[in-house]
């Protein structure tokens, strides 16, 4: 017998035969997924018949597993595991006599049997491995989903070879000879003394588990993600027949397609969930879940706008390439969230393995049975073919809503130290059991929420000093940067996404879009405005979410306009409303600035706070940088095949891929957002309700800052996107797309490099002479404009991309000192309350004025279309611009260097 912490001896030769056994009896299972098509042309049978002749063997191996779970537990797995190999053999060849649509069914019956190995083959496999290695052996074991891949890429060659009647002998044989394979090479489990006396229990005793209400949250949780898989494995053949119009050999060779990575990937889903948590893996399973189906769900649908001129009409519809790689991506997570659920299982009962592995599995394998029926009713009363994804939108849906409410009420009783996660029941059930001893029912609950506890604060930081010398040489400064390189990565990717746009609708006319240059410059505009609004929220975000998981959250996001411009450009009939939307939507990137620079300051001490937002901000203002040198060269090639669309062709006859603008961030953005949610912390004492940092808007010095910074940043962020387009109208023989990257190249590299000049000289004293710097270039600007030399213009364009960068890091560098002297000057707080409350304020100002400031990605563009429009030349533009400059340089003398300065007064009275 094991102890609780060893391998049994065999075990590794136990799972992998197992697995090998439990392959051929799935792919016996779903066997009615291709051998039903051929049965349906004989036998003449209607949409609903087919669909419950492909179900029947899946309702008989789902229902049975809850009594097969038992007997598991009362006779052992092995036994039982090979007999129900040899019973579903015999029926799968007995399925040459049946004729008859009635005699199909009850064959099929029989034949579902094979399905329940799994209830089985749980608590067998995980008998051998200690908790810590479960998740991965059952991960591997319920790898033999791919049984299903199996059948669906040989089936439809020996069906084409042999007839159904050929597949059916040829799978029976081999059910068969993986059951006398299993025999030879297994040995039964071990069991300890608990078990034996859950054996010794009456079988009817054995279910009282069962009234836990957990157990059937996990069965609803098993219903997406196995149902889920099975229903589409048995459903997808069908679909992509009538849809895309298929041949039955291609159909079934592409639904191996998703079955393979909604099967194999489940050994990475186990080892996921014993190194991070089952709960972990599940919020992503049902995150990434909801997205997909929704996707999915959406039908092929025509829109009639009636426009000024007359009606617009576009459509949209998946083409086949979207459709399998967003199926690719469900299958992926789904095999993921099949190894969670089960990882849960041994976890959370350890003794009645069998029984609740019995009814969650009778759940999922209920739901590959209802929902195919469900698929078919559906199709027949509505009439939309992807009404099927619709409905496993509600389920999945329904899954994370519940665990989520299910999941706060556990941390509300762990908040209030109520040991009572396990209800009276369960525990009376597992002392009735013999499981647990009568005196340790909340010792029992403090183990079954440990799991997901430990799980969670993997990630927080409960202890964090980085005013400690000692803790931040030792610990501190590791973990810190650590997290700002996470975070500048994706900081970046939002603002090239944010910023796309400057270079895409420069790029629209040549294509076929026929938009006015006032239209042109709306949508560079655009994302300024949404960009700005959105920082306003993410500002305050961190310490209510947490900078780990809103990192991940906002930079998933961008996935959004990336696909969507991807897409939109293919064709010139999409209507400027759609891309007005898109260029809403990429407002994502500019929120992600306020967010990312409020939780970066949590991380550093105050001597080094300059630095560490310099970088995370000047080289994620690289970002936008980055997008303008890149996106002209992906644009210009076929970056991902027939996967991307073909090529849109310019006047000159220049084949061109715009859509790779959007298309080429997905990739990045996807790694971003593993980065974040795998390598990023939280830290404890930086949460804060909105209440709690809403004291910003009483400083006076919170809207000083807002001025000052959206002269700085700003001009930064509006003169990029406005840059290329500024160019072209004005110097219209210049390419200007091969210099527009420079200038932000230039301002992002001054910001990341400046900081420490802040940090020496004070960024009072820099931000103000940065301000008198950004007065001369704007108005020389203006004498370059009339003189017509695009060399000076883009000198001078450099020269203020240069002073705003070293501005942008001057007056974030400003903010923590300014807070640390508003804060100091309150009486009634101790000296570390104080400490805490101004890098509360600090955080929030910061992200706070960063959102206003990026107004100036609206305000630039369009002030400079306006000017240009109404008299034809940006002089007026600049001239105001130039003035703004001048306040913001008077404002920084007066408040902070000037003589009555907040930081010359506290610098004498010191």
């Amino acid at each position: 017998m094991a102890r609780p912490f060893e391998v049994a001896e065999g075990a590794d030769r136990v799972l992998w035969t197992s697995t090998f056994a439990f392959t051929a009896s799935f792919a016996v299972w779903t066997i009615f997924a291709i051998i039903g098509l051929g049965i349906k042309s004989e036998l003449g049978l209607s949409e609903t018949q087919f669909g419950l002749l492909a179900g029947i063997p899946i309702l008989s191996g789902s229902v049975s597993r809850i009594v097969l779970g038992v007997w598991t537990d009362k006779y052992g797995g092995r036994k039982i595991f090979a007999a129900l190999m040899f019973i579903s053999a015999a029926a799968t060849y007995a399925l040459n006599w049946a004729d008859t649509y009635p005699k199909m069914l009850l064959a099929g019956l029989l034949v579902g049997l094979s399905g329940g190995t799994f209830s089985v083959g749980v608590p067998y496999v995980s008998r051998f491995f200690p908790r810590e290695q479960q998740g991965l052996a059952l991960g591997i074991f319920g790898a033999g989903n791919i049984g299903a891949a199996v059948t669906k890429f040989l089936a439809p060659m020996v069906m084409v070879a042999m007839g159904w009647r050929g597949v059916a002998d040829v799978w029976a044989a081999g059910l068969a000879i993986s059951a006398v394979i299993f025999l030879l090479l297994t040995k039964d489990e071990p069991r300890d003394e608990a078990r034996a006396q859950i054996a010794r229990e009456p079988f009817l005793s054995q279910f009282r588990v069962l009234a836990h209400a957990q157990v059937w949250r996990f069965s609803l949780y098993y219903f997406f993600v196995f149902g889920g898989f099975v229903a589409i494995s048995l459903w997808l053949p069908h679909y992509l027949i009538e849809v895309y119009g298929l041949s039955i050999k291609t159909a079934g060779m592409l639904a191996a397609f998703y079955s393979v990575p909604a099967s194999i990937f489940r050994i990475y889903g186990g080892s996921l969930s014993d190194r991070y948590g089952a709960r972990a893996v599940l919020y992503w399973t049902f995150g990434v879940g909801v997205v997909c189906t929704f996707m999915l769900s959406y039908p092929p649908t025509t829109y009639i706008i009636q426009g000024i001129n007359g009606p617009i009409t576009f459509s949209t519809s998946m083409d086949l390439v979207p459709f399998l790689v967003i199926m690719f991506v469900l299958g992926f997570f789904m095999s993921l969230g099949k190894a969670a659920v089960f990882k849960h299982v041994p976890v959370y009962y350890p003794e009645q393995v069998g029984a609740v592995s019995g009814l969650v599995g009778m759940i999922g394998g209920l739901g590959g049975f209802l929902l195919p029926l469900a698929f078919g009713v559906l199709e027949d009363l509505i009439g939309i073919r992807t009404a099927c994804f619709a409905l496993l939108f509600l389920v999945v849906t329904a899954s994370l809503i519940w665990m989520h409410v299910a999941i706060q009420g556990l941390e509300r009783s762990a908040a209030t130290g109520a040991a009572t996660f396990a209800p009276s029941g369960l525990a009376a059930a597992q002392r009735g059991a013999g499981a647990i001893p009568a005196a340790a029912p909340a010792r029992v609950a403090g183990e079954l929420q440990a799991p997901e506890r430990q799980a969670k604060e993997d990630y927080l930081l409960t202890d964090w000093r980085p005013e400690d010398p000692v803790f931040w040489e030792q610990t501190g400064r590791r973990i810190a940067r650590r997290n700002l390189w996470i975070s500048t990565y994706c900081l970046a990717l939002a603002f090239a996404v944010w910023q796309v746009w400057s270079i895409v609708v420069a790029r629209l006319p040549a294509v076929g879009f026929d938009f006015t240059p006032n239209q042109l410059f709306w949508l560079a505009a655009i994302p300024g405005i949404s960009g700005a609004t959105l920082r306003i929220f993410y500002s305050f975000l961190v310490p209510i979410f947490g900078g780990r998981l809103w990192t991940a959250v906002s930079t998933a996001s961008l996935l959004i306009p990336a696909f969507g411009i991807g897409y939109a450009v293919q064709n010139p009939q999409t209507p400027y409303l759609v891309f007005l939307a898109l260029a809403l939507l990429c407002g994502f990137g500019g929120g992600n600035f306020a967010s990312s620079v409020a939780n970066i300051s949590f991380f550093f001490p105050k001597k080094e706070k300059g630095r560490a937002l310099a970088i995370n901000s000047g080289i994620g203002n690289l970002g936008v940088s980055f997008m303008q040198l890149v996106v002209p060269i992906v644009v210009s090639m076929s970056l991902f095949g027939y996967l991307a669309g073909g090529p849109q062709t310019t006047a000159q006859g220049t084949p061109i891929w715009l859509q790779n603008a959007g298309f080429f961030w997905v990739p990045l953005v996807s790694v971003g957002v593993i980065l974040a949610w795998f390598g990023m912390n939280d830290i404890g004492s930086a949460k804060a309700s909105f209440t709690e940092q809403a004291v910003i808007f009483r400083r006076l010095h919170t809207w000083v800052m807002c001025w000052l910074y959206t002269g700085t940043f700003g001009t930064f962020i509006g003169v990029s996107a406005a840059f290329p387009l500024l160019t072209r109208l004005v110097f219209p023989d210049i390419d200007v797309l091969r210099f527009a990257f420079i200038g932000p190249l230039v301002g992002a590299l001054s910001r990341a490099f400046s900081g420490g000049l802040s940090d020496r000289l004070g960024g009072e004293r820099v931000s103000f002479w940065v301000f008198i710097v950004m007065t001369i270039a704007t108005i020389l600007m203006i004498v370059a404009l009339g003189m017509q030399s695009f060399p000076f213009f883009f000198a001078m364009t450099l020269l203020l991309f240069l002073a705003s960068g070293i501005g942008n890091a001057s007056t974030f560098q400003m903010v923590p000192g300014i807070m640390a002297r508003v804060v100091d000057a309150e009486p009634g707080m101790s000296a570390e309350e104080r400490r805490h409350e101004a890098e509360r304020e600090s955080a929030a100002i910061t992200g706070f004025i960063s959102a206003i400031a990026a107004y100036g990605a609206f305000y630039i563009p369009k002030t400079l279309g306006t000017s240009i429009e109404a008299s034809g030349t940006a002089d007026a533009a600049l001239y105001g611009f130039a003035l703004f400059f001048i306040t913001c340089a008077f404002a920084t003398w007066y408040f902070y260097t000037g003589p009555r300065g907040l930081f010359r007064t506290t610098e004498q009275r010191a």
